[in-house]
């Protein structure tokens, strides 16, 4: 009758095929490299404050109060956005002041 020309006739369950080939691929896949950074405070000295809220008033656009409100609720993230570059180099500012900084 010609019904073999379609293929054998699939049932149940499949222990390969397309599915099971792509989920492969996708495992060996490398996730891409992070180019966005933020800069979080997690915490600093207490005697380097005011430095560090100087430090936060310096690379952001933040009044006095602003500046020293966010450096006081600790953790807190200072700065979005930034390229690697920018926000290695105010990290090592501000842990050169006594903060403990992470780059998110």
């Amino acid at each position: 009758m010609g019904l073999n020309r379609y293929g054998p006739a699939l049932s149940g369950p499949m222990s390969s095929g397309p599915a099971g080939g792509a989920a492969a691929a996708g495992a060996d896949s490398k996730p891409a490299e992070k180019t966005v950074f933020d800069i979080k405070l997690e915490k600093f000295d207490a005697a380097a404050k005011i430095k560090i809220i100087k430090e936060v008033r310096s690379f952001t656009d933040l009044g006095l109060k602003e500046a020293k409100d966010l450096v006081e609720k600790v953790p807190a993230v200072l700065k979005k956005g930034l390229t690697k570059e920018e926000a290695t180099a105010i990290a090592e500012k501000l842990k050169e002041l006594g903060a403990t900084v992470v780059l998110e």
